[in-house]
């Protein structure tokens, strides 16, 4: 193990560096109405703004995560984060929304810039047995991030304005960068070692070592990330069509935009408990089978609270929201438990980046995917009270999904 420079563990600066990635994801939303009014963007050029990360998660994901591999895991975290730091600082200089959407699509390259090799990174700063705590609190950076950026932005642009915010967090990315240059090393992967039953060495572990193709077929061909990227996938589409649309749901019942506002935040910080929760119970020997079937059955039951009406009636508005809070906190298991399982079922070391690229892209493409969804059918049912069953639906399929993931590790442990 690495040490650790004035005192910091190199795996804290590297959740940090998501967090300040996850920031700029977030920016936007509160900065819509603003840019709405100073730079005179449609409703149409808001969506593409809010949608280009994603787009560029959705069709870039694996490809980033290939090149990753080969760019080294430090090198590519300082690229990213170097990225996002001018992107964010050029864009508050704009005046129009063209110029803006381009830094955007810059933005969610350095996005994905930072957060495909943080993962393998942190596997080589930690020791094993610290594994699958550190990698529960990788998997609380982008609803910390997101939370900050919905808390913290309405203040600093009613304060000062908007080029104000991509200013500042484009100096927190620059702040990020340096961090991971003092602070993470350039660890190198584990050497090849020899399998002990068939006296044959095991799949050549470094990145470096395997060309691009030859990583993306063994990556592809192997059934580990196919189970976690999908899961994921069903995962980020129900809760950011339930989160995303809290604000509304909320209007609608007559709460305040502030009240609102907060309330949608705390809902995405209690996404953060889960996480950690998940790396801890997994640290005590908890399955990752166990630990998913449960995140995805409290989705279910807290979705049905929160939007199922029976004879014209729902829940009062203080039980809908414990139960989304409940919906966000428990499900908070699932991600942190699948950073965890994407080491273990990558076909190798040097395939983990792009195993996390794999899960990214459709984790992408499901939130792409699922607020539509959900919109869709709130706009046929004419209110949100069959919300629940598109949710349900979505964890049900989770829930298998994380039968096959128990089984794989089952198969890989046994293997090995």
């Amino acid at each position: 193990m690495s040490k650790h420079r004035f005192g910091i563990h190199p795996s804290w600066v590297i959740v940090f560096a998501g967090v300040c990635a996850a920031l700029h994801v977030g920016k936007l939303p509160p900065a819509l109405p603003v840019l709405q009014d100073v730079l005179g963007i449609t409703l149409v050029q808001a969506g593409f703004l809010l949608s280009a990360v994603q787009v560029a998660s959705m069709t870039l994901g694996l490809a980033v995560g290939l090149s990753v591999d080969s760019l080294g895991l430090r090198r590519s975290m300082l690229v990213g984060l170097a990225l996002l730091s001018f992107a964010s600082i050029s864009g508050g200089f704009v005046g129009d929304a063209q110029s803006l959407l381009f830094l955007r699509a810059l933005e969610g390259l350095g996005f994905l810039l930072v957060v495909m090799p943080a993962p393998a990174l942190i596997r080589r700063t930690v020791d094993a047995s610290q594994l699958s705590g550190r990698m529960g609190w990788w998997g609380t950076y982008m609803p910390t991030g997101s939370a900050l950026a919905l808390l913290v932005g309405p203040w600093v642009i009613a304060g000062l304005n908007w080029s104000a915010w991509w200013w500042l967090l484009g100096s927190v990315a620059a702040f990020a960068c340096v961090a991971v240059w003092l602070c993470v090393p350039d660890v190198p992967a584990p050497k090849p070692e020899v399998h002990a039953a068939a006296n044959a060495p095991l799949p050549q572990l470094g990145g470096a070592s395997q060309k691009w193709p030859q990583r993306l077929v063994l990556t592809l061909k192997s059934p580990g990330p196919w189970l976690v990227a999908l899961t994921f996938a069903v995962y980020s589409s129900q809760w950011l069509a339930v989160v995303g649309f809290l604000p509304t749901v909320y209007a609608e019942l007559g709460l305040a935009a502030g009240t609102a506002g907060v309330l949608s935040a705390c809902v995405a910080l209690a996404n953060v408990s889960g996480n950690i929760m998940s790396g801890r119970l997994l640290q005590r020997g908890w399955p990752a089978q166990r630990l998913l079937s449960i995140g995805f059955a409290c989705m279910a039951l807290g979705a049905v609270g929160a939007y199922a009406v029976w004879q014209g009636e729902g829940l009062s508005t203080s039980l809908r929201f414990a139960c989304v809070v409940m919906f966000s906190a428990v499900g908070g298991l699932i991600p942190g438990t699948l950073f965890s399982c994407a080491l273990r079922l990558a076909p190798s070391e040097g395939t983990v980046s792009t195993t996390v690229g794999y899960m990214q892209q459709l984790s992408a493409l499901g939130q792409f995917a699922g607020p539509p969804l959900v919109a869709w059918v709130a706009a046929s049912a004419g209110g949100w009270q069959w919300t629940w069953a598109v949710t349900a639906t979505l964890s049900l399929a989770g829930a298998v999904l994380a039968h096959l993931i128990g089984r794989a590790l089952h198969q890989k442990e046994t293997h090995d």
